[in-house]
């Protein structure tokens, strides 16, 4: 059964089913921009998840016409009027990059559910989840260039690399050219395209066999994943401690009964 996880959240909509927990963001009539009030939003669900081992799968998604049409231009142009030091617009840049820490980090799979438009920090989003689907009208874009900012919202551009390779992340960012699901599932920005309609069934489709899954292995292969996929590979290895702790504890555990 879903259930809401409670009422407090403005722009997000939360509710849990066993051990899925759904995040929507919840603000259609901006395109689920990301204000400094959603990321702080997000950093409360995300770092509650932490504490909670039964939650096993995250699925998130955008309420709206569009999953996210990125971060929002006109705050960032406030804070500067209002602190032309930019402190405003480090604190906002910090909590950016403590959401995609999250998500990156966080002990239960990730799934991104997009759809619309996917432009900038919302792309961001999506590469930091561990498994993304899109309807296959959805369109991508990397504006920051031709908006005069650096591409580093989130510290996205590593994951980008990472994940979609150098050239063709280099062409996309240079040129700021919009490109499609077909495109985003070639560069692996997409594990699947599938028709609008069926996009929360392609979601699920993948929930079902992760939750048969040990409790313990996939935080465990998650940890992994992550920590070779970096480019300092194993030398954060210390976030695998814990994980490495609790799968050994468990197979004792099972030889014991």
């Amino acid at each position: 059964m879903t259930t809401p996880i409670d009422n407090q959240y403005k722009t997000l909509h939360v509710s849990q089913d066993g051990p899925v927990l759904r995040i929507r963001l919840n603000s259609p009539e901006t395109g689920n921009t990301l204000t400094a009030a959603l990321l702080d939003e997000l950093l409360a669900v995300l770092n509650a998840a932490n504490d909670r081992p039964d939650i096993r799968v995250l699925v998130l998604s955008g309420a709206g016409e569009h999953f996210c049409l990125g971060a929002d231009r006109e705050e960032f142009a406030t804070s500067l009027k209002t602190d032309p030091t930019g402190t405003g617009l480090r604190v906002i840049a910090d909590k950016a990059r403590r959401v995609c820490e999250a998500l990156d980090t966080t002990t239960a799979v990730t799934i991104a559910q997009v759809h619309g438009k996917v432009i900038g920090a919302g792309l961001a989003l999506t590469i930091f989840c561990d498994l993304r689907v899109g309807a296959d009208t959805t369109r991508f874009r990397l504006p920051e260039v031709a908006l005069g900012v650096a591409p580093v919202w989130g510290g996205v551009l590593p994951r980008l690399l990472s994940e979609a390779g150098t050239a063709r992340i280099r062409e996309l960012l240079l040129t700021c050219a919009p490109f499609g699901a077909k495109t985003a599932q070639e560069l692996s920005i997409l594990h699947k395209a599938v028709p609008a309609d069926e996009l929360g069934t392609a979601a699920e489709a993948w929930v079902k066999p992760l939750l048969r899954r040990p409790p313990e292995a996939l935080p465990l292969a998650k940890a992994i994943l992550g920590a070779y996929s970096r480019g300092t590979r194993l030398a954060d290895a210390g976030l695998l401690d814990a994980q490495l702790l609790s799968a050994a504890s468990a197979v004792s555990a099972s030889q014991l009964s």
